[in-house]
């Protein structure tokens, strides 16, 4: 007992510095950025005045955080009802006896490797009307076809949340694989012999129990939508206007363009909140699903 004891103190001992630099660098910034929130800084002119609330009531009140916030709930919903519903069935095909499955499974992770400013930047080009991929790829159907994806508001969010959906899929597609691979066939077998088709045997068997590995993955990777920022800083600006400015992008433009850091800390201790109560939240749905 003694023994155990000494072990667990020396082990103690030798995690404590990282976990106090862990601590430090992860309270600090958050103590800070709430302080800040509360003053008027404005490093160009040299201003640093305390206005109280006065930051979060602009908040509310500028119509390019608005349209950054009302983007960001578009940009989250559409990319994860893509990412579950896409997910679950490329999950479905990598799970069927394919030939090179192993090769194929790993050929679906590529997009997923590469680095979200690399595929932004490539997407760039990709959705040039004149010598985009994109647009070539239509004209072999539609040689008539013309498209500025980019130029174009409502275009130019379709073409960010498809981008989005195209990176990240297969990594939510290969961990709903793996929940997959925990479903015994013996269940599968039973249901076969009661008549059960492949349909009826998704929405009866497979789908209850991914129902929870789903939903804990949505919540990380709505996590993630909410504060996506490479995406847009590599392929759009923010642009045309400020149609595709995520409010994680309008955050860094407050902060590093506009140098506004009170206002951007403001913005940003609002998406904390925002995040922490939809955790709480997902968290808690995810403790009433059972397997």
């Amino acid at each position: 007992m003694y023994e155990s004891k000494k072990y667990l103190t020396i082990a103690w001992l030798l995690v404590l510095p990282a976990l106090l630099i862990r601590i430090f660098t992860t309270t600090y910034p958050i103590i800070e950025t709430f302080r800040i929130s509360f003053f008027d800084v404005k490093l160009m002119r040299g201003i640093n005045q305390f206005v109280g609330f006065q930051n979060y009531i602009n908040v509310f009140h500028d119509s390019k955080v608005l349209t950054s916030i009302s983007f960001t709930i578009v940009f989250v919903v559409g990319s994860m009802v893509g990412h579950i519903v896409l997910g679950v069935i490329l999950a479905l095909i990598l799970n069927m006896k394919l030939p090179a499955q192993k090769i194929l499974r790993t050929i679906v992770l590529l997009p997923w490797a590469m680095p979200m400013v690399v595929i932004a930047m490539a997407s760039k080009w990709a959705f040039n009307n004149d010598y985009g991929l994109v647009n070539n790829f239509i004209r072999w159907f539609n040689p008539s076809f013309h498209m500025d994806w980019l130029i174009h508001s409502g275009t130019a969010r379709n073409a960010v949340i498809a981008v989005d959906l195209w990176k990240d899929l297969p990594f939510f597609a290969i961990l709903i694989l793996a929940g997959l691979q925990f479903i015994s066939s013996d269940l599968y077998e039973a249901a076969k012999i009661d008549g059960a088709g492949a349909i009826r045997s998704f929405f009866k068997i497979t789908l209850p129990l991914l129902s929870k590995n789903i939903l804990v993955l949505s919540i990380f990777f709505t996590m993630w939508r909410i504060t996506s920022f490479d995406i847009v800083y590599a392929m759009t600006s923010g642009g045309p206007g400020e149609s595709t400015a995520l409010i994680a992008y309008r955050v860094t433009t407050e902060a590093f363009t506009n140098l506004n850091t009170g206002y951007a800390a403001s913005i940003a201790v609002v998406l904390f909140l925002v995040m922490a109560i939809l955790s709480g939240l997902s968290m808690s749905a995810a403790k009433r699903v059972d397997y």
